[in-house]
């Protein structure tokens, strides 16, 4: 029998790897029983899998699993990427690090299991500036409602939107100096300054997501579907690619979680709300391309979905349409990805996302 180079055991099938930030731990599995266990630093990854056989190489879908995976196929294994939630079920025992590995290592034997798709470094430098724009148009808003809160503490309220907010701020504070403190005054213009330097960042970044938009094909091609601007299409080809982990767009759909949670037995069938599984970014960008869309029923009937759209506006409440709306658009972007050719209408004089 072949023995591998750890502990003189014989080579393993299939290696779970539990990912940490400085150590990993492995589970060797041959013919379906433990041959090893070990712990190795993350700067020996390389060095000790140059030394096994080609074999499967499960791990879970967390930080720096991608650069694992290129790292391994690179020495000639099969590495594979599984949610964490496929994993769960097949731990065994009390939680550890070890354990773990085990799971995964039975996981991903499994020859049905849906893996994640390993990303390419320019896939997830995409996903790099969606994940910063986020966090600051988080930020924008945490400020925006810091403002309000400091006001109405001062008993002065400022109608909804940011752009309200803006245009009054400096006319209460010169007008209500009775009311506002000096110390507060300054803390608040402190704050604006904050929600300035964050807008500036905000531009920036979407100007450079936009840049990506129009050198990438894929892009150009998914911003051809109504709604699916930059901001989509690039959040799309950062998380999916060119859709190829996804044998249909229903697939897909259920991925983003836009399909609903379904709880049947005993052949009777039992439908909820929407599942909300998968990717809540993406999710979240669809149904806001959705609801502009339904923000202007006179462009519908420029849609080959037009019709569609008419029928469901009288029989749906608004917020389950815009869910019906974004599982289509979703669809349609995989389909477009898929086949590489643009859609049939294409959206002008009308806002993307």
């Amino acid at each position: 029998m072949e023995t591998s180079s750890i502990e003189g055991a014989p080579a393993p099938s299939v290696i779970g790897i539990d990912i940490g930030k400085e150590v990993f731990h492995l589970v060797g599995f041959c013919d379906g029983k433990v041959v090893f266990r070990r712990k190795i630093k993350r700067l020996a990854l390389a060095d000790t899998f140059k030394k096994l056989p080609p074999c499967v190489v499960g791990m879970e879908a967390c930080l720096s699993a991608h650069f694992v995976s290129r790292t391994l196929r690179a020495l000639g294994h099969d590495p594979r990427i599984i949610p964490a939630i496929y994993v769960k079920p097949f731990r065994k025992g009390q939680k550890n690090d070890y354990n773990d590995a085990e799971a995964i290592a039975e996981a991903a034997t499994r020859p049905n299991l849906r893996t994640v798709r390993q990303k390419t470094q320019a896939e997830l430098d995409l996903q790099a500036y969606h994940r910063i724009r986020s966090r600051l148009v988080s930020r924008r808003t945490a400020t925006i409602n810091q403002i309000r809160s400091f006001l109405i503490e001062q008993g002065i309220a400022v109608r909804a939107g940011a752009r309200a907010l803006r245009n009054s701020l400096f006319d209460i504070l010169k007008n209500r100096q009775d009311e506002i403190s000096p110390r507060m005054a300054d803390l608040i213009v402190g704050l604006y300054e904050d929600w300035l330097w964050l807008d500036e960042r905000i531009e920036s970044i979407t100007a450079d997501i936009e840049r990506v938009a129009q050198q990438e094909p894929n892009c150009r091609l998914l911003m051809s579907v109504p709604g699916v601007g930059p901001i989509i299409s690039t959040a799309m080809v950062a998380a999916v690619g060119d859709g190829e982990a996804f044998e249909r767009g229903r697939d897909f759909g259920a991925w983003l979680g836009l399909v609903p949670k379904q709880y049947s037995t005993g052949g009777r069938s039992i439908l909820g709300r929407i599942s909300k599984r998968g990717d809540k970014y993406l999710r979240m960008l669809f149904i806001q391309a959705a609801r502009v869309l339904l923000m202007r029923p006179q462009t519908w009937e420029r849609f080959s979905f037009g019709p569609w759209l008419e029928q469901a506006a009288t029989r749906l409440h608004r917020n389950k349409l815009a869910t019906a709306l974004a599982n289509k658009l979703a669809r349609i972007s995989w389909s477009v990805l898929q086949n590489r050719r643009a859609f049939d209408v294409h959206l002008q004089e009308m806002p993307a996302i």
